[in-house]
């Protein structure tokens, strides 16, 4: 656990070679700091630490209520400071895909490069309906984020209820309406354990991080996109019905010199276990 500078607690977890530049990563939308093993492998190969951290309200971390996207910049500086670690790399998968723009918007002395693996453009852009395109349990989710927590807490606390202390199979029967058919194939066998105990460990405490998460997203994220100066990657496929296609479209027109690959036939889960290493490969290129 380390203290950040506004007294909270943050779960942080820290693997690979301790003199590797470390990769902070976002975890998705809920999530935790549990560690995907097939990440973890992939990081530690390249010689990099792999950072994991629990955002406000998530796992172990403090809630932060009110928090916006760019309020965990501050969050990252800090654990930075804790590892002693003057720069880095940053990712951010589906919901840690805004955190880690605004990383690399706001720490271009200590940030090298980022990579966003289907992540979700801003709510309200010009040219993006946010939720068209999108399964039928995330369109009630986002109309109920932007009518308010009076909404959002009770949808969240009935569909929680299906994510805790499941199995691969539970997952897919309750991300039904969010998983197509090449999603449904990779989530299995090691990587279905480990995102189910990633949902399980990030929805213990209740669902106040997920709540604030789904509340930063429908409104500004106070940044903006076009103070990135550092490398960015983008990865998004054609099949994702939990962040549309049109939203990695939307963010490989407005971020300012992205290398976006934009990949037909994969979806939201397909993607980023099929391409990591692909991935990889290219953000280390910004050391």
């Amino acid at each position: 656990m380390l203290t950040t500078r506004d007294g909270r607690q943050l779960e942080v977890v820290v693997s690979g070679p301790a003199g590797g530049v470390p990769l902070i990563f976002h975890h998705g939308t809920p999530g935790a700091a549990r560690p995907l093993r097939y990440l973890q492998r992939a990081v530690h190969e390249r010689g990099l630490r792999l950072v994991t951290f629990s955002r406000p309200g998530y796992g172990a971390s403090t809630r932060a209520p009110g928090r916006a996207v760019v309020d965990v910049v501050a969050d990252v500086q800090d654990v930075l400071d804790h590892l002693g670690a003057p720069r880095c790399l940053v990712a951010g998968w589906s919901g840690g895909g805004p955190h880690a723009l605004a990383t690399a918007a706001r720490l271009p002395g200590r940030v090298a490069g980022a990579l966003v693996i289907a992540g979700a453009a801003p709510y309200g852009a010009d040219g993006l309906d946010f939720v068209a395109g999108m399964g039928e349990d995330n369109v009630a989710e986002f109309g109920a984020a932007a009518r308010g927590e009076q909404d959002l807490r009770p949808y969240l606390e009935k569909e929680a209820e299906g994510m805790r202390d499941t199995d691969a199979a539970g997952l897919i029967a309750g991300l039904s309406s969010l998983l197509p058919p090449v999603d449904r194939a990779v989530l299995t066998d090691e990587f279905g354990a480990d995102l189910t105990a990633a949902f399980t460990e990030a929805l213990r405490p209740g669902i106040d991080g997920w709540l604030d998460d789904d509340l930063a997203f429908t409104k500004p994220w106070g940044f903006d996109l076009a103070e990135i100066t550092v490398p960015v990657h983008l990865w998004q496929g054609s099949e994702d019905l939990m962040v549309p296609y049109a939203h990695g479209k939307w963010l490989a027109a407005h971020v300012p010199g992205v290398t976006a690959h934009l990949e037909p036939g994969e979806g939201h889960l397909s993607v980023a276990v099929g391409a990591f290493g692909r991935m990889l490969d290219g953000l280390v290129t910004a050391l």
